[in-house]
């Protein structure tokens, strides 16, 4: 006999649900080879009666998985130099993974780690479904989300960066030169970086008393081919930005291009801004001006809280915000005479 408020064993569960133990032993530890029927089945008791684990657990691997939704550019490099940094100091393993935006892969990745037992989990950019926080939660698995693509429970750990102080310093830069139509290219809206970037675009306007134009609101996609794109649609406006604020730097990159196929100089026509600071974005013609996010001391910093989940110990907060700064080199100057 079972109440609403005890907590079921695996015995009791496979009895309610008419299924072996075994069955539900496989869905509790998130194996595939189980229906969709019978697993929502148990899914469902799990939510109403809660599940109570037997004692006896797995030793965690020493292993810290880290997890991108796509391999691409320099924006990993940069991410898994911050987690080995500290991975070293305590004699862990890093295994990495590209879901390449994937459920399928995603739902292969998650059994994977299931299986592996690592001491924890680091989700970068894109967090994982509901489904698959429960089954790690399940499992004991701590979970860290690096740069969230967006905004997660108040519950789920997670290090960003200062995004809306980063739109506001680059925004503000522009305009102490002396320029007003400024542009931006946006990330994808439903990304909460890019949209933290443009509230910092529009609070610097809107605080130098600029109106913003929509036509200068240009919807990329973090890519150099979207920010080649809208660059081109916003230098043959009427009239056209006089400076470009990229919201990272490969579409700074793609307005590079835009400009060079359009013979307008930078920074002599046209300003350019970008967002990141990438270790190769310095050796673009004339080296990019952008706003840096500390994307290694970030990593390091999801790998500490990481670390600290899996000795069993409390976070001091759950959310880490590292700030973001301007750096200046030669792509922006004061914009061209009327």
């Amino acid at each position: 006999m079972t109440t609403e408020s005890s907590p079921l064993t695996i015995a009791q569960l496979a009895e309610l649900a008419g299924v072996s133990t075994a069955t539900v032993s496989k869905v509790v530890n998130g194996r595939s080879e189980v229906s969709a029927e019978t697993r929502a089945t148990v899914e469902e008791l799990i939510r109403r009666h809660g599940y109570r684990r037997q004692r006896r657990r797995s030793t965690p691997t020493g292993l810290v998985e880290l997890v991108f939704h796509a391999l691409e550019g320099d924006y990993p490099v940069e991410i898994t130099k911050g987690v080995a940094q500290v991975a070293r100091q305590h004699d862990l393993t890093v295994g990495i993974s590209d879901l390449r935006r994937d459920p399928d892969a995603a739902d292969e990745w998650l059994e994977g780690v299931l299986r592996r037992r690592p001491s924890g989990v680091i989700a970068v950019f894109s967090g994982l479904t509901e489904p698959q926080h429960e089954q790690l939660a399940r499992r004991e698995i701590p979970l860290v989300l690096l740069d969230p693509a967006d905004a997660p429970a108040r519950t789920i750990p997670s290090v960003g960066a200062g995004n809306w102080n980063g739109g506001l310093t680059a925004t503000r830069h522009l305009l102490e030169l002396g320029h007003r139509r400024i542009a931006i290219i946006t990330g994808p809206d439903n990304a909460l970086a890019s949209r933290a970037r443009l509230d910092g675009y529009r609070t610097a306007l809107d605080m130098a008393g600029v109106p913003a134009d929509p036509a200068l609101i240009g919807r990329g996609d973090f890519l150099i081919e979207g920010g080649l794109a809208e660059a081109h649609r916003l230098l043959r406006l009427p009239d056209p930005p006089t400076a470009i604020f990229a919201t990272n730097d490969g579409q700074a990159i793609g307005v590079y291009h835009a400009a060079h196929q359009l013979d307008l100089r930078i920074p002599a026509d046209l300003s350019v801004i970008g967002f990141d600071d990438m270790p190769s974005i310095r050796w673009t013609i004339p080296p990019l001006t952008t706003i840096r996010q500390p994307l290694t001391d970030m990593a390091a910093a999801a790998t500490t809280m990481l670390l600290t989940l899996a000795q069993g110990e409390p976070l001091p907060q759950n959310r880490v915000e590292l700030a973001t700064e301007l750096v200046v080199r030669e792509s922006t100057a004061p914009p061209p005479p009327a």
